[in-house]
């Protein structure tokens, strides 16, 4: 199994790392010569959202990513990621792949200083979750199933193919969020 990370700007390296604890194949997307590699999954990692729509048009990335999501290449979106999966940000968004049936909010908890760590229930399993900076989902639409929520909030979803959590799995050392992913990628031919 080999899955690819979005590797313009955020936190890709911690990602490798966890794919790599899982025991699989990761490798780093910079540019559009780089979806051409045969892959499982993809993650889009946190980091900067408005920063990270910008990069994937100049980087050639952007049409391609999106046509490779809708022809049903599993995708996991944290943080940023969420953002840039979302039909509709709210916050100051700027209009990213717009894939996935949710509304997010954009830096919904507040600025760094908002930053905060819990544990919850992210699909029937107990795990840690680090949110920074973080946005959460504020409504959902037809055939997205809450995975997880934080003071009523929702913060993990997943919609066919996709899967978002406004939470950092990848800095939190446990690998349920991964494993699930790597669960959603293992009964699909390469792309």
């Amino acid at each position: 199994m080999r899955i690819g990370v979005l590797a313009l700007q955020g936190a890709f390296i911690e990602h490798i790392r966890m794919l790599q604890g899982l025991g699989v194949d990761a490798f780093e997307l910079r540019q559009g010569g780089d979806l051409h590699m045969p892959m499982d999954g993809l993650i889009l990692p946190g980091g900067e959202s408005t920063v990270m729509a910008k990069l994937l048009r100049a980087c050639g990335l952007f049409s391609r990513l999106r046509a490779l999501v809708e022809g049903g290449l599993p995708v996991f979106g944290t943080c940023a990621g969420l953002l840039l999966l979302a039909k509709n940000v709210g916050n100051g968004g700027v209009a990213g792949l717009a894939t996935m049936d949710i509304n997010a909010k954009r830096n919904a908890y507040g600025r760094q200083l908002g930053s905060f760590f819990t544990t919850a229930t992210f699909s029937g399993a107990e795990i840690p979750m680090t949110f920074i900076r973080a946005p959460y989902i504020e409504a959902v639409g037809d055939g997205v199933e809450i995975l997880a929520q934080v003071g009523g909030r929702i913060v993990a979803a997943r919609q066919g193919n996709q899967l978002v959590t406004a939470f950092h799995p990848e800095v939190g050392g446990d690998f349920v969020v991964h494993g699930y992913f790597v669960g959603m990628c293992g009964g699909r031919t390469r792309i």
